[in-house]
């Protein structure tokens, strides 16, 4: 049996890989949608790969086990509360740039913390005060803060997508308690699936892309940053809890932003690579204070 150091460590590291697949999300989207591809039938086609992925070990017989009520439940909030997050953020892009969109974006951890303090269901500590602002300020120092006058329509729409999140997180912790973590991805990625299946026909945009390369990459996008993910958030979400969860996962940011520059040839600066040493610090404050909690518990 695994102590609680170790599962914490490992919660840690099961998030931190998370936060890294998301992270991919962004660069494999834009070589997908570059070719020519609209937007709506890249996140049908990933998502409903990764549910066929699933669904191929994933055995049937424990999603019955579960219930109705637990299944619908899970694949309501994938099919529209994930699906709604990804809306936001995607239709905020038409009134602001990227970077004040992520700026704006990020600061769900301190509405995680803040919701969770409210409901009483985590305790808001001094050490996790100084990883949220640890984390927050790395995020600021990365995507720089807004300067120009931005679009209210877009500001509100970044922070619905953030608010909204908030709510994600604490919900899908409570939705998954007692389920193993392989068949509530599944109900999650199939309740997605079938959302943007659903909005792609009825934008009249689902197609069958062609050529390698663009299959290659929807795969990706499907296993990388769909079945392994959402996979990994889960397993760790139910160790750390919504809080820590969303200040560890703020290392996405700073791994898109490498992952930009190497695949993309985006510009990687100081301000990036600072910006990702104090978002580390933050992840290690975290990861310390909740291995010491345990030990001396």
């Amino acid at each position: 049996m695994n102590s609680p150091e170790t599962s914490i460590g490992r919660a840690t590291m099961l998030i931190v890989i998370s936060a890294l697949s998301f992270g991919s999300i962004s660069v494999l989207t834009v070589l997908t949608t570059s070719t020519g591809i609209p937007l709506l039938p890249v996140m049908a086609w990933r998502y409903v790969l990764g549910a066929l992925f699933l669904g191929v070990v994933v055995p049937t017989r424990q999603i019955a086990t579960i219930g109705k009520r637990r299944n619908f439940q899970l694949m309501l909030i994938g099919g529209v509360g994930q699906a709604l997050i990804t809306y936001l953020s995607l239709h905020a892009l038409e009134y602001i740039p990227v970077g004040p969109l992520a700026f704006l974006f990020y600061t769900y951890p301190a509405w995680v913390a803040m919701v969770a303090a409210i409901r009483r269901t985590e305790r808001l500590t001094p050490i996790r005060v100084s990883a949220l602002v640890l984390a927050l300020a790395g995020v600021t120092i990365m995507v720089g803060t807004p300067t120009e006058r931005l679009n209210p329509i877009g500001v509100m729409l970044a922070l619905a997508s953030a608010l909204l999140y908030s709510g994600y997180l604490p919900a899908l912790e409570h939705l998954q308690e007692g389920i193993p973590a392989l068949i509530a991805t599944f109900l999650l990625i199939a309740g997605a699936a079938i959302s943007f299946v659903f909005a792609a026909v009825f934008s009249r945009e689902l197609i069958v892309p062609t050529g390698a390369a663009v299959w290659s990459n929807i795969l990706l996008l499907a296993l990388v940053s769909t079945v392994i993910a959402f996979s990994t958030l889960i397993k760790g979400l139910a160790v750390l809890g919504p809080v820590r969860t969303a200040i560890i996962a703020t290392v996405e940011p700073f791994f898109t932003a490498i992952l930009g520059a190497v695949v993309l040839g985006s510009r990687l600066g100081i301000s990036t690579l600072i910006g990702g040493i104090l978002i580390a610090s933050a992840v290690l404050i975290i990861e310390w204070s909740s291995t010491r909690v345990a030990v001396t518990a």
